[in-house]
């Protein structure tokens, strides 16, 4: 029997999860909230073999260290992360066993981005909805949007400056927006561009859980 471990339920709801990688005939795959600092230590008692870190907490409690995922790898189970909490800790850690998956994990990794408050989100703690935006969803659908020339790089640029002077739970597209200097004819167009963008980091949940699928 193969024991995996996902923490996710926000960059990624569960049931979605569920729809990619389920239990079945000899593997095990369970569920759990955003980890925090104290998480993986009760887990090494479940003997997973593989754990993939999505979410986790950054401000609402200690988030998870650098020291729990060590003493994981090196029990033996194979680490992997993507998305948020995931990505970050995977850019610190890929050369000590830890494989990281996907755009945010990417960014991390190249030190384009080097913050926790690049993919911060403010959540319902009940449903673990997202109440905000996160800044680097943001910087990938801006900077899709200057290629798509919807706005120029001076626009991109200034947009980005608003959304990250804003703290992270009151981040949205509205408020960024109506702060910019873009006309009317340009919000609307962008607004149009962000609605039928992706989610990124729901993008590079998913492929985490794709790639575990496939190796076991």
């Amino acid at each position: 029997m193969v024991k995996i471990i996902i923490y996710t339920g926000l960059s990624l709801p569960f049931d979605e999860a569920k729809q990619i990688l389920d239990s079945f005939d000899d593997v095990e795959v369970i569920y759990k909230r955003p980890i925090k600092r104290g998480d993986l230590n009760i887990a090494l008692k479940e003997k997973p073999d593989i754990i993939g870190i999505i979410d986790g907490v950054f401000h609402q409690n200690s988030a998870v260290g650098h020291k729990e995922i060590l003493a994981a790898i090196k029990s033996g189970i194979k680490m992997f992360g993507s998305s948020s909490m995931g990505a970050l800790r995977a850019s610190e850690l890929d050369t000590l066993g830890m494989e990281g998956i996907g755009y945010c994990y990417e960014q991390y990794a190249t030190g384009i981005i080097d913050s926790d408050d690049d993919v911060a989100v403010m959540l319902d703690s009940e449903t673990l909805d997202p109440l905000s935006v996160p800044l680097i969803n943001m910087r990938y659908v801006f900077s899709n949007a200057a290629n798509e020339n919807i706005i120029t790089e001076n626009e991109k640029e200034e947009l980005l400056s608003i959304a990250k002077k804003t703290y992270y739970p009151k981040r949205n597209y509205a408020s960024i927006l109506n702060e910019s200097s873009l006309d009317d004819g340009k919000k609307e167009n962008l607004i149009n561009f962000i609605r039928e963008s992706k989610d990124i980091k729901k993008e590079d949940a998913k492929s985490l859980l794709r790639h575990i699928k496939s190796i076991i």
